[in-house]
C-alpha cells in the first residue's frame, strides 16, 4: 500500500516511508553506527533540534519540555548521557526532530498531517505489554491531535516468523489486543518491571495468569485474521509479530488501516542493513527520527 524507499546520505543507506511524505524521516541502517542523533539530523533537516531519551523498555513518552526539563535538573540517567529514562518522545514545536535507537525492537514514527507534531516510540515486547504505542498517541491527543490525522509507520524489526518467545510473553503481550482478557491480565499479574534486563524470558518469582488464561489468550491470538502468532516447534514457546500486535493495538483504538505501515524489513534476516541482537548477540543499534513541522 506504501512505498519504502532507500535513500543516500554521505555514502551510506537509510529508510523512508511514504505514508510520512511531508515529515522529514529517516530508518537509518548499520552503516551509519556509531553515529547518534546529533550526527544523524542533518540529514533529515539541518536546522532542527535533536531529542532523545534513555531507553529503558518501559512506556514512559515525554514531551520535548519535559525532557529537557528533567535533563537540565539532573533528573537524567545516570550514566554519562544524562537523558531521562523513557521510550519515547512528543515534539512541542516545529523543528524537533525525535529519535529512537533499536535492535530488533520496533521504531515506531508517528506524524500529525493536521497539527505538524510528531512522536518517537521504542517498542520491544516489554513496551508493548505495557501498550507504548496507545500512550505516545494519547500525549499527541493531550496536544489536540485527532485520530484521523495521524500516520504511523513501524520501522524495521524482527519478523514474527523469527522471533522465538515463551507462551507466557507472548500471552502477556497478546491479552493487550483482546479486551476480553485485557483487564484480567492486569489484575491478575503484577506489571512488567520497565528497568529489567530485556530478555524473553518473565521473571519466574513474579505472579503470573492463572493455569489456562494463557493458552486461552494464544488460543484466541492464533484465530485472529491478523495473528501475530506463528508456531513454533519447541513446547512451551512459539513465534511472535511484535510489529503485529503494535499494529492490531492502533487498530483498536481506531485508526485505519491505512493510516499504518509496516516495513518490509527484519532486522534479523537482513544483516546488510540492521543490527540484530537475536543474531549477533550484541548491544549495537540504527537509529530511526522524525522532524515537526
Amino acid at each position: 500500500m506504501y512505498d519504502w524507499q532507500w535513500r543516500d546520505w554521505r555514502g551510506a543507506s537509510y529508510l523512508t516511508c511514504s505514508l510520512l511524505d511531508g515529515f522529514d524521516h529517516g530508518f537509518f541502517t548499520r552503516q551509519f553506527a556509531p553515529c547518534g542523533p546529533e550526527y544523524l539530523t542533518p540529514a533529515l533537516k539541518p536546522e532542527a533540534r535533536p531529542l532523545r531519551v534513555k531507553q529503558v523498555h518501559g512506556n514512559r513518552v515525554l514531551s520535548a519540555a519535559e525532557i529537557w526539563a528533567e535533563a537540565s535538573a539532573g533528573l537524567g540517567a545516570a550514566d554519562e548521557s544524562g537523558w531521562p529514562p523513557a521510550d519515547g518522545g512528543v515534539t512541542d514545536e516545529a523543528l524537533e526532530a525525535a529519535w529512537v535507537c533499536s535492535a530488533d525492537c520496533v521504531p515506531a514514527l508517528i506524524a500529525d498531517v493536521s497539527t505538524g507534531q510528531v512522536a518517537a516510540v521504542h517498542a520491544g515486547w516489554r513496551g508493548t505489554a505495557l501498550e507504548i504505542v496507545p500512550v505516545a498517541i494519547a500525549r499527541l491527543q493531550e496536544r489536540g491531535s485527532r485520530l484521523a490525522d495521524l500516520r504511523v509507520a513501524l520501522g524495521p524489526a524482527i519478523a514474527g516468523a523469527v522471533y522465538q518467545v515463551s507462551t507466557t510473553v507472548a500471552a502477556e503481550v497478546g491479552a493487550t489486543v483482546l479486551p476480553e482478557f485485557a483487564g484480567r491480565w492486569r489484575q491478575d499479574a503484577t506489571l512488567l518491571d520497565p528497568q529489567a534486563p530485556s530478555s524473553d524470558v518473565p521473571d519466574p518469582a513474579k505472579p503470573r495468569l492463572p493455569d489456562g488464561v494463557a493458552e486461552a489468550i494464544l488460543e484466541t491470538l492464533g484465530s485472529l485474521p491478523l495473528s501475530p502468532l506463528h508456531p513454533d516447534p519447541q513446547p512451551g514457546r512459539v513465534r511472535l509479530d511484535v510489529r503485529r500486535v503494535n499494529q492490531l493495538q492502533l487498530l483498536n483504538l481506531g485508526l485505519l488501516p491505512e493510516q499504518v505501515a509496516i516495513a518490509p524489513y527484519c532486522t534479523y534476516q537482513t544483516p546488510e542493513h540492521f543490527f540484530s541482537y537475536r543474531r549477533e548477540r550484541r548491544k549495537q543499534v540504527q537509529w530511526s527520527g522524525i522532524v515537526s513541522r
